[in-house]
């Protein structure tokens, strides 16, 4: 038997993958920039903070890169409830996805800080400058055009890695998947819209970032 396409039925179902293409977009953007603020805040923990700090910041690093994500997402979802702590799906989504790129940004921009030279950092103090003041000026740019690429990568993955919220019924390009396939059986096709849109914002976010990142951190590498 030959398996005829039929694309044309997934026109009824236009608004859900609308929906699911917008939340993932949504999704992305907002827990990438708290995720990389998490990161930021993480690797200057590790790098100039007290011992004690940079060893919780250490633990929590190494809990989230040596777990699976749909973990860490099923215990946000269905673990912190039992703690008093309720999210929807869409909360516990953000939730999860921050926290994981927090941990991988933290040790990305931890390479970057730590490949600053001592000389310039000294310099900084011997003009007067806040510790606050030669972190954001004198390491942190540096070390975000050092690690832009690699930073950026994991931002792709985190990104592609969102698919798995549909497991908590989070209403994302994969649980429009499900949903139109599960209505009229059309897998192939609905599955196959669906990866192909996900290809199309992995290219537009790289190019977008590549971009980002030639504007802020002028020599950085594509």
């Amino acid at each position: 038997m030959i398996y005829k396409l039929q694309f044309v039925d997934l026109l009824p179902y236009w608004d859900v993958l609308a929906r699911g293409l917008v939340f993932t977009i949504v999704l992305t953007c907002v827990s990438t920039a708290a995720g990389v603020a998490v990161g930021t805040c993480g690797a200057s923990a590790r790098a100039f903070g007290p011992r004690w700090l940079a060893g919780v910041v250490a633990a929590y690093v190494e809990i989230i890169r040596n777990t699976p994500f749909i973990v860490q997402l099923f215990f946000v979802y269905f673990g912190l409830p039992t703690l008093g702590l309720k999210l929807t799906e869409a909360e516990a989504a953000f939730l999860a996805m921050t926290i994981n790129l927090g941990a991988y940004s933290t040790e990305i921009i931890r390479a970057g800080i730590e490949a600053t030279p001592k000389g310039l950092i000294e310099a900084g103090v011997s003009l007067a400058m806040t510790r606050m003041q030669v972190l954001r000026h004198v390491v942190l740019k540096p070390a975000f055009q050092k690690t832009w690429p690699a930073l950026a990568s994991q931002i792709i993955i985190v990104m592609l890695g969102s698919s798995v919220v549909s497991q908590i019924s989070a209403e994302d390009l994969t649980y429009a998947a499900n949903f139109i396939q599960s209505r009229n059986f059309r897998a192939f096709e609905a599955y196959f819209v669906v990866a192909l849109a996900y290809l199309l914002l992995a290219i537009t976010a790289r190019a977008l970032l590549r971009g980002l990142g030639a504007r802020l951190f002028p020599g950085a590498r594509s």
